[in-house]
């Protein structure tokens, strides 16, 4: 199977919302879907590249937060293409539940008073779902390489490894001043939520182990296998924030939920 092109989208300028596009010869994967609305940059990248909606042939969503699950209800319907997630975010896809979030900092905490990452989107069930410890084969759909489940940032959340040593984690990492941004894009950091840094770093240190050499994700990227590894050891020991949500003061004790 010849190498696959990865195409960053931008939902929001400067990385600060990212989803990819993945373009081999046999049709496209599509990892995440942005913010509620994002269908019409979503069609203006694969037109560039001489794709439409039909060519996406599988739509993978990392985890459950607004800003990547928002929009993969109509991509689905645009598309035709199957949803893969996981399990462990399946009432918030559904929209059983609010999630909640384990910030990491004063910009998680500024960002939660802002009430954005709360906002409801069309709820849908996923095609394929993945269990705990479990992968998905992408050669299916075009793509070398395989889904799976990479907990940590959400109990759901999932990664893709491809053959050609690129990785896609979602929000497992993110870089950049703030979130993504315009400078120090080559430098990772922790994104404003996250339930569980040290399943985080557990992950980000097994895909580095298992050859993986660029890392793409949904806030600012990408980046290289050095500085993912420095950023796993860095989270080692940490413990989880506060939990926000349902229960905005209340301590965020594991990573079951948001």
């Amino acid at each position: 199977m010849s190498t696959s092109q990865i195409v960053r989208i931008s939902v929001l300028p400067f990385g600060l919302i990212n989803c990819h596009l993945i373009i081999g010869e046999q049709g496209c994967v599509l990892v995440d879907t942005g913010l509620p609305g994002s269908e019409a940059k979503i069609a203006r990248v694969l037109k560039k590249h001489g794709r439409s909606f039909k060519d996406i042939k599988l739509i993978v969503i990392t985890h459950a937060h607004v800003d990547h699950a928002g929009s993969a209800a109509r991509l689905r319907e645009l598309s035709g293409a199957p949803i893969l997630a996981h399990a462990g975010d399946l009432d918030y896809y559904e929209q059983r539940k609010q999630m909640t979030f384990c910030e990491t900092g004063w910009f998680g905490r500024l960002f939660m008073r802002t009430g954005l990452i709360l906002q409801p989107y069309q709820a849908f069930t996923p095609d394929i779902l993945l269990q705990d410890g479990s992968s998905v084969d992408l050669s299916a759909y075009g793509v070398n390489g395989v889904a799976r489940h990479t907990p940590g940032h959400t109990a759901g959340s999932v990664s893709l490894q491809l053959a050609s040593g690129d990785a896609l984690v979602g929000d497992l990492i993110a870089s950049g001043i703030l979130l993504g941004g315009l400078l120090r894009t080559e430098h990772a950091i922790r994104p404003p939520f996250e339930d569980d840094p040290q399943t985080v770093a557990v992950e980000l240190q097994g895909l580095v182990d298992g050859g993986m050499q660029r890392f793409y994700m949904g806030h600012g990227g990408p980046l290289i296998a050095a500085e993912v590894r420095r950023h796993a050891v860095s989270l080692r020991g940490l413990k989880p924030g506060r939990r926000y949500g349902l229960r905005p003061t209340c301590a965020c004790p594991d990573a079951h939920g948001g």
